[in-house]
């Protein structure tokens, strides 16, 4: 039985039609206070797939609540975008572990039988929180498969920074492109330069690979500096299209051409589905 959240209600209903599984009937409320309720009207069946991701405070006590009704059940969670996990670790003193703190709850519920799935987890070591089996799953191919239907021309894979070099990098081998990171190098007290650390962009199309698209405001600025370098063309890919305010507007303003995401989390420009990777590794 697959029981999925409100933040994932579509990537449910994939996921049932691919495994050709039952989908849960469930009710969700917010009280005039705020709270929410949660309930599962189906009956449980003794194995059951939770999905629901939690790019909200109240999407985390969804996914609480629905753990707690599946209490002794043989549970397999999946969170596609696991919130606060960018605060994996302590950057300034008195700050909290917001990631583990929020894996430590959701372990609480869980048996050292279940399994979790996570998709392009910011930060990898997460999986470290959970006392059960937690995986990560990659949908870099899936990204990667969708750019080849946009006949590129001579492309380039980018990544934004240093540190997200391996997705790029895996990308790249599906491109049969070559592949360089961004590169900030500080002009003056008020000018910064945005460039590939290596590589020439002139006349070539971008391809820029990230897990996360939040504000837009770093890739905005990147593309307009690099089509300002020449670039023929800039394609964005992202994981988790969290987009918050007018990103998406930003970033065709700056010349974005394309912005391809999944749907880890339910909006409208997330048109790749992670729910062939999913029912992949429930089966395994």
């Amino acid at each position: 039985m697959i029981i999925g959240g409100p933040a994932s209600q579509l990537l449910a209903s994939k996921l049932a039609v691919i495994l050709n599984q039952y989908l849960a009937l469930c009710d969700y409320r917010i009280f005039p206070d705020g709270e929410v309720y949660s309930r599962i009207i189906t009956e449980l069946d003794e194995n059951v797939i939770i999905i629901q991701s939690t790019p909200t405070d109240r999407d985390i006590i969804y996914l609480l609540q629905l753990l707690d009704i599946c209490q002794g059940k043989n549970v397999s969670l999946v969170i596609p975008y696991y919130g606060y996990s960018r605060q994996d670790k302590i950057f300034k003193g008195g700050e909290a572990v917001t990631a583990r703190a929020l894996a430590k709850a959701v372990d609480h519920s869980l048996s050292n039988d279940s399994r979790v799935y996570l998709i392009n987890v910011h930060a990898p070591s997460i999986l470290n929180y959970f006392s059960c089996r937690a995986e990560n799953l990659d949908a870099t191919p899936l990204l990667a498969n969708a750019m080849k239907s946009l006949c590129l021309q001579n492309p380039i894979v980018i990544s934004p920074d240093k540190g997200a070099m391996a997705m790029a990098q895996s990308a790249a081998i599906y491109l049969d492109a070559p592949c360089d990171y961004l590169q900030k190098t500080r002009l003056s007290d008020t000018d910064i330069l945005i460039a590939p650390k290596e590589a020439d962009v002139k006349s070539r199309d971008v391809v820029i690979f990230d897990d996360i698209i939040s504000t837009g405001e770093t890739m905005a600025s990147a593309t307009t500096m690099l089509l300002n370098q020449g670039a023929n063309r800039i394609f964005l890919a992202a994981v988790h299209p969290v987009l918050i305010g007018s990103a998406l507007i930003k970033l065709y303003r700056s010349g974005v051409s394309s912005v391809l995401a999944t749907d880890t989390l339910d909006k409208a420009i997330g048109t790749i589905s992670v729910s062939t990777l999913i029912a992949q590794a429930l089966k395994q």
